[in-house]
């Protein structure tokens, strides 16, 4: 038996497409009570990869577990311990805030009056409790993000899943959410979390994880991948395009610099994730 300290593991998983893989011997564990935040350019396999850890798609090669349980074999078990909040909004317009909780509580099989209990609990928690009559279609892009999560929440899961949550968001909508995740997370909540804005990993992850096509090619805190990587950046302006310099610390780039006979077109700052993205991938995310 494992510990329950390993929240998800993959190993060695693959998924096919047309023969094609599009997710590419991956292995990878995530600690209990973490952040973990999956990166990658668009088509590298992060929604693939979330399909296949929620349930939703089936590895053509190689073993999952989430909270214990191999997804293909217990899915069930799984989908009882997980929340997942996907990037298409999967809450019906039609139904009021209240009525969506409430069926999402049904099928869950919560009893009553527990059931209430929690949809107002947690209605409450992402502020939505006084609009809880409103039509899902007539709330804001945020609103009905948080309406996600929080249904996600009903039936007290031990992973959440989010794929992209703040996507089309406003900054300060998303700010609002990166809130809400961390104090789940404080309390105790595992959260896997994939994105393409560098910002939202810095500022939520614990550990981060970034594949490209299909394979996992850097894993670890921001501070590990920045030691890696350099974390002293010097950008240099040739004709019409930037070229990235990195240093060990922040004051050996500096030292560099201030060796150039000329410094025109230079500057020097710290790395970001970003930069190491960038880096490895060879592109920007957007």
């Amino acid at each position: 038996m494992q510990s329950m300290a390993v929240a998800v593991s993959l190993q060695n998983v693959y998924k096919l497409y047309n023969n094609v893989p599009v997710v590419n011997n991956l292995s990878l564990t995530i600690e209990a009570g973490e952040i973990f935040g999956l990166l990658g350019p668009n088509g590298a396999g992060k929604s693939t990869t979330t399909r296949m850890l929620t349930t939703l798609t089936k590895p053509s090669q190689g073993q999952i577990q989430v909270a214990n349980y191999d997804v293909v074999r217990q899915s069930l078990q799984v989908k009882q311990r997980i929340g997942v909040v996907l990037q298409q909004t999967s809450v019906d317009g039609d139904l009021s805030i209240w009525e969506n909780m409430e069926l999402h509580g049904r099928l869950h099989h919560i009893p009553e009056p527990h059931r209430q209990r929690q949809i107002e609990r947690w209605l409450d928690y992402v502020e939505l409790l006084e609009r809880r009559n409103d039509l899902v279609k007539t709330l804001s892009g945020g609103m009905k993000r948080r309406l996600q999560i929080t249904r996600a929440l009903l039936h007290q899961p031990d992973i959440l899943f989010l794929d992209e949550p703040t996507v089309g968001l406003d900054p300060q909508t998303r700010r609002r959410i990166w809130e809400i995740i961390l104090d789940l997370n404080r309390q105790g909540m595992t959260i896997l979390l994939t994105t393409h804005y560098m910002e939202e990993v810095e500022y939520l992850c614990d550990r981060i994880g970034i594949i490209d096509a299909g394979r996992l090619i850097e894993l670890g805190t921001l501070q590990q991948l920045r030691q890696k990587h350099g974390e002293g950046l010097l950008m240099k302006q040739t004709e019409d395009r930037w070229e990235y310099q990195f240093f060990s610390t922040l004051a050996q780039a500096n030292a560099y610099l201030d060796q150039q006979p000329s410094k025109t077109g230079m500057m020097v700052r710290p790395a970001n994730l970003e930069d190491i993205f960038v880096e490895l991938t060879g592109r920007n995310l957007d």
